[in-house]
């Protein structure tokens, strides 16, 4: 592999004129510049990122930490992201998997944006404490070069019991997410509260993965035990299109015998028939907002933890009884 002592060698000036004329310093004479630039390329000389990263100390280069990369929920969220770093100059890997967690170290990110339950509390805190730049958006964590941008998954759930009781059902059944993530804890417990105060509902969870094979496995477990008009809160969309998919093969139609809501508004989920009950709010928006912030982390400037809303998007998935 080629290295500036080659150029150097090449050019009969030292490792650090070839050094200024590569970063374009004005140290160096346009005439000694446009030579070594000229065997550079003759060479095809490849800069080498991590050492001029560590020189220059940013990469402009955002890591997006994700536990995984399946659904349909990701895209508009890395869009909103993509969006906000490419205006100011910044490029963006999206990562999942414990061996990424080493970029931050590393220091081969300039900051990282986590949504990603495989990282620790601790692991994050650590990060922070040595001076990186950290958003994230599936926990509450208190450090000065920490920055929260959550969902307000209370409210969320909250508003989806609450328009089931509207619609008359008392027999409720909740499709949980998967264990370690934020947002589905947030979402039951909210969901545990709501219930309590009406003493005539019958609840019932059910386990869940965010998949629609999970919403498969609890349509599957609802019919088994159907007695009678039932609503069911899935913890989000892809669950809700599971239970679509195991319901359509049934005698059983939505929003008569089984009446679903779901979180997120995918964009499937605007196309489904009846159409889903769902809270709605904006991936790309806190995707954006979630950049933006570290930008402003990265930059030293003042910047609060910030909460994106949400509101109800009604559906003919949930009947009246």
């Amino acid at each position: 592999m080629v290295g500036i002592k080659d150029i150097a060698k090449m050019a009969g000036v030292s490792i650090s004129t070839v050094s200024y004329a590569l970063n374009g310093s004005p140290k160096v004479t346009e005439e000694t510049a446009a030579k070594i630039l000229a065997i550079a390329k003759e060479l095809n000389y490849v800069p080498n990122a991590a050492a001029r990263s560590l020189k220059k100390r940013e990469t402009k280069i955002i890591g997006v930490f994700l536990t995984n990369y399946g659904g349909a929920f990701y895209g508009q969220l890395l869009q909103g992201i993509q969006d906000a770093l490419s205006s100011k100059g910044y490029e963006l890997i999206v990562c999942s998997g414990k061996e990424s967690h080493r970029f931050i170290p590393e220091r081969m990110i300039d900051g990282a944006i986590v949504l990603d339950f495989s990282f620790s509390s601790d692991e994050l805190i650590k990060h922070a404490d040595s001076g990186h730049k950290l958003v994230v958006m599936d926990r509450e964590l208190d450090h000065p070069n920490i920055n929260q941008v959550l969902l307000d998954n209370t409210a969320g759930a909250t508003l989806a019991v609450d328009y089931l009781i509207e619609k008359g059902h008392r027999k409720i059944y909740a499709v949980k997410g998967p264990e370690g993530s934020y947002d589905a804890h947030q979402r039951i417990i909210a969901v545990r509260q709501a219930v309590e105060r009406f003493a005539d509902v019958e609840y019932e969870e059910i386990p869940g993965d965010f998949n629609k094979p999970a919403g498969e496995l609890a349509a599957e477990h609802i019919v088994r035990e159907y007695t009678g008009p039932a609503a069911v809160f899935c913890l989000n969309d892809e669950m809700a299109i599971g239970m679509y998919n195991y319901l359509a093969k049934t005698e059983y139609q939505i929003g008569k015998d089984i009446h679903i809501i779901g979180f997120d508004n995918i964009e499937l989920s605007q196309y489904t028939q009846p159409r889903l009950a769902t809270i709605d709010y904006s991936e790309r928006k806190w995707g954006a907002v979630s950049a933006e912030h570290l930008l402003k982390l990265i930059a030293n400037e003042p910047v609060e933890d910030e909460r994106i809303y949400v509101t109800l998007i009604p559906g003919d998935s949930v009947g009246t009884v």
